[in-house]
């Protein structure tokens, strides 16, 4: 083992091959960091010897793995954690990709913003401070029909604050059938227990009436919360009761009432026959106080909560000092803002921001990108297109499927489970999926700008595995 460990060169050598010096060349990296690297390098190395991983003769030279394994580091070091991805699953609002894409408007107003100083708390025309809140206020309120509004971080966050500024200590009526859990185990149970409401439950999961409403109302009932169950559907022997019905019994008695809409949706998919999504401007005109949704799935912008409605609890809402620890930074209300604006026209908004775009694009559209893209690819592809469904995403609107063309890749030599595997793994990483051991893309959610990057990704997979295109 002795003469295995002697064989390792000392750190100063290896700072003296012409790899070292090509690291820090290229990589723009310090002396420094690439000298504890490695150093790190060497010592596992050494630990491998010790513990008996690696054995050797007098013949043995560690160099290479050295360098090896250091440039590793070097490229992982130069690799950003976050990356862009193709998506090819169909799946307008994925979760696990970033949900929205921005618009070009968008993206270009947050480069601007990110670029230089802004007015994010500063009143141009007054020459004094100003609020953030005030930046995309009267937007929301022109495309809404809201009183005010305010943005929070995401629509966790404005449920939140909503419960805690106006229900703490106080209680809340729900149905059960409303009482959802969506992604990472958020529940709205858990989350009014942490704001310091009180829940109090009405119904059953499948039917509530208002008369379960009225006679749960107490002196100590602050709110009356409707959740708007966007992530699941319950068909059947059911029973609901709507805002507007709700809006005189809490009138009444004095009570708030809150609509959690949580998908966000301000154009109005249903005139296009998709689904049956309320807007806020219809929760709203049925009579709610407060109502709470997100700005990255069917609004298409970035990740933000907003709550919209009366001037007189929103004030409450803005004064709490939970408003500063959920406030948003300037590059989203950058995003917002521009995405909003879009919303001013609604023939631009259905033109312009990419999720509305993507929603609403036919089956034929499909078929035509993927023979745009089949057109210049290689033979060593069989390909296949059939019919299928793409999903809408972001626990939104569960029921709609939309009709879509998919693209099947298939070679006999190489496993669609590898394929799948590496096109993930590669730059940019394209997300794909297996259907009847072949490898499916949805060119809903492929844009043509992004097809010489796929091309060059399914041209990477058989030269890697010594075959010639």
């Amino acid at each position: 083992m002795n003469h295995i460990l002697r064989q390792l060169p000392a750190i100063h050598e290896l700072q003296q091959d012409k790899r070292f010096t090509q690291l820090l060349e290229n990589k723009q990296l310090s002396k420094g960091k690439v000298t504890e690297w490695l150093q790190e390098a060497v010592a596992d190395i050494r630990k491998r010897v010790l513990t008996g991983e690696i054995e050797g003769d007098q013949s043995i030279t560690f160099t290479d793995s050295i360098f090896s394994r250091l440039s590793e580091r070097v490229s992982h070091h130069s690799t950003f954690a976050l990356q862009r991805v193709i998506n090819g699953t169909g799946t307008v609002l994925h979760t696990n990709l970033g949900r929205a894409r921005l618009s070009e408007k968008a993206i270009n107003q947050v480069v601007e913003t990110a670029y230089s100083y802004s007015n994010v708390e500063y009143n141009l025309k007054q020459g004094k401070r100003g609020s953030r809140h005030d930046l995309i206020d009267e937007l929301v309120k022109q495309i809404t029909g809201a009183e005010a509004a305010m943005v929070v971080n995401n629509n966790a966050a404005a449920v939140y604050l909503v419960l805690k500024a106006c229900a703490k200590g106080k209680e809340v009526i729900v149905s059960r059938g409303e009482l959802v859990e969506i992604g990472g185990s958020f529940r709205v149970s858990s989350i009014m227990e942490e704001s310091g409401a009180h829940l109090v439950e009405v119904g059953t999961t499948n039917k509530t009436h208002l008369y379960d409403y009225e006679h749960a109302i107490s002196e100590e009932t602050a709110m009356i919360m409707k959740v708007h169950t966007s992530n699941f559907k319950i068909i059947g022997f059911t029973k609901d009761v709507s805002i507007a019905e709700i809006k005189p019994v809490a009138c009444a008695h004095n009570i708030l009432v809150y609509e959690d809409l949580g998908s966000g949706a301000i154009y109005d998919l249903k005139k296009d026959g998709i689904g049956q999504e309320p807007t806020v401007t219809e929760a709203l005109q049925r009579g709610a106080d407060l109502v709470t949704f997100s700005g990255d799935k069917l609004l298409g912008g970035p990740q933000a909560g907003i709550i919209a409605g009366k001037k007189k609890w929103i004030d409450q809402l803005k004064r709490h000092q939970l408003a500063r620890v959920l406030r948003v930074d300037k590059m989203t209300l950058a995003a917002l803002e521009a995405t909003l604006k879009d919303y001013v026209n609604e023939e631009v908004a259905r033109e312009t921001l990419p999720t509305l775009k993507a929603i609403r694009l036919k089956k034929d559209d499909i078929q035509k990108r993927i023979d745009k893209f089949t057109s210049s690819l290689s033979p060593f592809w069989n390909t296949e297109v059939r019919n299928g469904v793409s999903q809408v995403g972001g626990g939104t609107m569960p029921e709609v499927e939309l009709e879509t063309e998919l693209l099947l890749l298939a070679n006999e030599n190489i496993k669609a489970q590898y394929i799948h595997d590496e096109l993930r793994k590669g730059t940019p990483a394209v997300i794909t999926r297996i259907i009847d051991d072949k490898v499916a893309f949805d060119f809903r959610t492929i844009e043509e700008e992004e097809f010489e990057d796929l091309h060059r990704r399914l041209q990477d997979i058989p030269r890697e595995m010594g075959k010639i295109i």
